[in-house]
């Protein structure tokens, strides 16, 4: 009895750290960020044919901080921009929104329903934060709830 215990214990113990792991590395993003936007997935939102994404490292907003990853679809008449910045704690993410929100967000809507924060800017750009990712998706044949539908997608996958 007491051995049928310590294995009864230790299978516990097992699914337990195993189920921990797996909720740990879901909140982590992929090492590819253009891969939470798929262009399959841009082209069918938006109604036109865009091409895989041609992937480019974004700057710095602030010194040291982190660089982000510039995802560009082109497509015949038009192209959308995925950036995305992967910054090291929730917190310090929030912190860099509300920073760069100051700037950017001027004439800004804000959105809600997606993600832990975001806002449309005045060029018809979506700012999004989720846990310690932030992004930017813009393009000139979206309109606000193609944006908001691609966010969406985006962050089902943080």
């Amino acid at each position: 009895m007491a051995n049928f215990n310590n294995v009864s214990w230790t299978a516990r113990a097992f699914l337990l750290m195993t189920c921990a792991a797996g909720l740990a590395t879901a909140a982590e993003p992929p090492a590819d960020l253009c891969s939470l936007l798929p262009a399959a997935v841009v082209s069918k939102t938006l109604g036109q044919t865009y091409g895989p994404p041609k992937k480019t490292v974004a700057p710095r907003p602030y010194a040291n901080t982190a660089e982000g990853t510039d995802c560009t679809y082109p497509a015949s008449s038009d192209y959308l921009l995925f950036r995305a910045y992967v910054d090291p704690s929730p917190a310090a993410s929030a912190e860099l929104f509300a920073k760069l929100k100051s700037f950017f967000g001027r004439g800004s809507t804000s959105v809600t329903g997606i993600g832990d924060e975001a806002y449309l800017d005045a060029s018809h750009g979506l700012h999004v934060r989720k846990g310690k990712v932030r992004f930017f998706i813009s393009a000139k044949a979206a309109n606000d709830k193609q944006l908001r539908d691609l966010a969406s997608s985006i962050v089902g996958q943080l």
